[in-house]
């Protein structure tokens, strides 16, 4: 198998830490840095796992949090499986020994 890399977002967890329960709380502490974000854009960073997001973001929340990049961001590998052969997808299918079997026609005409 190979594996892909993919990251777990911690900033909820980080904010559990420092007694922030709410976004709104994270959104005056980010404007006190230069971070203009509104209130859906601050809830869905830490809601959601971010796919884009600005350097300047990134360190006003590891100053904000006092954490390191990589309590923020942690790299995970995600195995991926290998392409099955399609009889092995066909056993896995459930139907196994008891596929049905193909009939034979025969015709007595001459």
């Amino acid at each position: 198998m190979t594996a892909r890399l993919d990251y777990k977002w911690n900033l909820r967890e980080l904010m559990a830490r420092q007694g922030m329960f709410q976004t709104t709380h994270l959104r005056p502490k980010l404007a006190e840095r230069g971070i203009a974000l509104s209130d859906s854009q601050v809830y869905r960073l830490v809601v959601d796992k971010p796919e884009r997001l600005s350097m300047k973001t990134l360190i006003a929340l590891i100053d904000i949090l006092g954490c390191a990049m990589e309590d923020l961001i942690e790299p995970v590998a995600v195995a991926q499986p290998q392409r099955k052969s399609a009889a092995a997808a066909r056993d896995e299918a459930g139907v196994g020994d008891f596929r049905p079997k193909r009939a034979k026609i025969v015709t007595d005409r001459p």
